[in-house]
């Protein structure tokens, strides 16, 4: 789904972020992301996202490189690809409700269609009782929640999750791991960005990890 061959990275006239990255996302696979903080992470996601393009080498998405791919076509290619950003990127004029049903009300999909899911979603993950709030007066926390759960509920083949525990307490993180544990045994390849070592201990995964650019793989 996801293919990497000698992939180079770099901002501007400064030295290469990521180095040499190759490696492959296979359907229905599930992998950590992890290294320490200025590793490259966030911006291997941002390339598996198309929102970067590499200074060097192949990115393939779907099949397509990922330079060939023209703004045209981005927007059906994005959609079968679910991300959760550290910055959450909710709509403060949007309820939890309809930050979360944004995606299938973009697709033309009728309220009907999808209200018992986004509501069933949303009571999974703690928030039933927040569904009609605005995002200022949700808290971190919450808001992390809500990104996720608008992140899923399109069901998409590639869930891309930088730091998605990282505003809630341990036993909501481990029921947000058992929903991407769900998620991925419905079919979706998940990459978890995490710095939680022991988080990822609890979960047998392959992890990739980032190390001043460079990625070593342990299966």
């Amino acid at each position: 789904m996801i293919k990497f061959e000698n992939v180079g990275l770099r901002y501007g006239l400064g030295p290469e972020v990521l180095s040499d990255l190759t490696f492959q996302i296979k359907p229905k696979s599930m992998q950590f992301l992890t290294g320490p903080s200025g590793a490259g992470k966030t911006s291997l996601l941002r390339l598996m996202l198309m929102s970067l393009r590499p200074t060097r080498g192949l990115v393939k998405i779907f099949g397509k490189d990922a330079t060939s791919i023209t703004p045209a076509q981005l927007p059906d290619i994005r959609r079968r690809i679910g991300v959760v950003f550290q910055d959450f990127r909710l709509l403060d004029h949007l309820t939890t409700y309809e930050n979360v049903a944004l995606p299938l009300r973009v697709r033309g999909k009728s309220e009907s269609s999808y209200q018992t899911d986004v509501t069933d979603l949303l009571k999974w993950v703690g928030l039933g009782e927040r569904m009609h709030v605005l995002p200022p007066v949700l808290s971190g926390g919450e808001k992390q929640r809500v990104a996720i759960a608008r992140a899923l509920i399109d069901q998409p083949d590639i869930l891309l999750a930088d730091e998605p525990t990282g505003n809630v307490d341990p036993p909501l993180a481990r029921r947000l791991m058992r929903l991407f544990l769900e998620l991925h045994r419905s079919g979706t390849a998940v990459i978890l960005a995490t710095h939680d070592l022991g988080l990822m201990d609890q979960f047998d995964a392959r992890r990739l990890v980032l190390n001043q650019g460079r990625l070593q793989i342990y299966e």
